[in-house]
């Protein structure tokens, strides 16, 4: 039956196979071993519209299960997105992506019915509250395999039921002016890209006629015109190229064809909103940071500050 992803769907089965094929994690089997370990439970409950997205109580499973499932998905650390709560388990994660969530769900077009695509998905966190909302189909990418990994060990005890679809691969591998999703999110990519034009072009791309971008990411203050481009590192990141003021993504998302642009958010990153944790145990935002002039990186460059820009394609 014609779809409107057919034409993706004619060179994806491909895509996938490739990657597992050619480019498998030398981590790959450590982690499907540990998602084969995970025991079948009887789920009474699930949220996905709670900040904390709840797989099951605390009486679906007893503490030695419990104690069971935190060890195996222990050996899929680190946990970036979240946060989740698996029968009674609560995966603290380094980011508390529902604070993200929670500053843009009220100025994006509602998701009912509506077919997505999540750049950079990570673990699946987003694209369920996506699904949450009643999105017709979620797909997301990402091409680092660990995090494909924990949204398999979420699944496990999710099931089948949700429209979301993570897969292996980055928005280069979308055929090019597939011009088929209703919204797409494009969530701490940017700044990761080279070019900022053909990243903005790549999801233009992906869009239909009058879909919705929401695209967040990295900004300095300043007004038109002004970037930041590291010379080396930022908040000890090797690959960041460009950081914009809000009025010169504002400006690029109009250059590229963007209608109805909008800033609905700049927000300071808080130790509170990203930190190391039990289920992140490695550097986080309060490491990046100077000790002694927190409002700068450690390389001198100013602190994280974050805006969220929804425009129409």
């Amino acid at each position: 039956m014609e779809t409107p992803l057919a034409r993706w769907l004619e060179v994806l089965p491909q895509q996938v196979e490739r990657v597992w094929r050619e480019k498998p994690h030398g981590d790959m089997s450590a982690w499907q071993e540990s998602i084969s370990q995970l025991p079948e439970l009887e789920i009474s409950t699930i949220s996905l519209s709670t900040p904390c997205i709840r797989v099951g109580e605390a009486a679906d499973c007893d503490d030695q299960a419990r104690e069971h499932i935190r060890q195996q998905l222990m050996c899929l650390h680190p946990w970036r997105k979240g946060p989740f709560e698996i029968c009674g388990l609560h995966i603290d994660t380094e980011w508390r992506s529902d604070l993200k969530w929670k500053r843009l769900q009220p100025h994006i077009q509602p998701l009912h019915n509506r077919l997505v695509l999540d750049v950079g998905c990570g673990n699946g966190y987003y694209a369920l509250r996506m699904a949450g909302e009643g999105a017709r189909l979620v797909i997301g990418i990402d091409p680092t395999q660990l995090f494909l990994h924990q949204f398999e060990a979420l699944r496990h005890f999710l099931g089948q039921q949700y429209p979301v679809h993570l897969l292996p691969l980055g928005i280069e591998d979308i055929p090019p002016n597939l011009q088929v999703f209703d919204t797409v999110f494009s969530m701490g990519v940017f700044y990761h890209r080279r070019s900022p034009f053909a990243h903005l072009s790549e999801l233009k791309g992906c869009l239909r006629k009058g879909g919705e971008l929401v695209l967040e990411t990295l900004v300095i203050e300043g007004g038109p015109g002004e970037v930041l481009v590291p010379e080396g590192r930022y908040a000890k990141m090797r690959n960041v190229w460009f950081i914009p003021s809000p009025a010169t993504l504002i400006s690029w998302l109009s250059r590229t064809g963007f209608e109805d642009v909008r800033l609905i958010d700049v927000t300071t990153t808080s130790v509170e909103e990203q930190r190391a944790t039990a289920w992140m145990r490695f550097e986080s935002l309060a490491d990046y940071l100077d000790p002694m002039q927190p409002v700068q990186t450690v390389e001198g460059h100013p602190a994280p500050r974050r805006a969220i820009i929804v425009a129409r394609s």
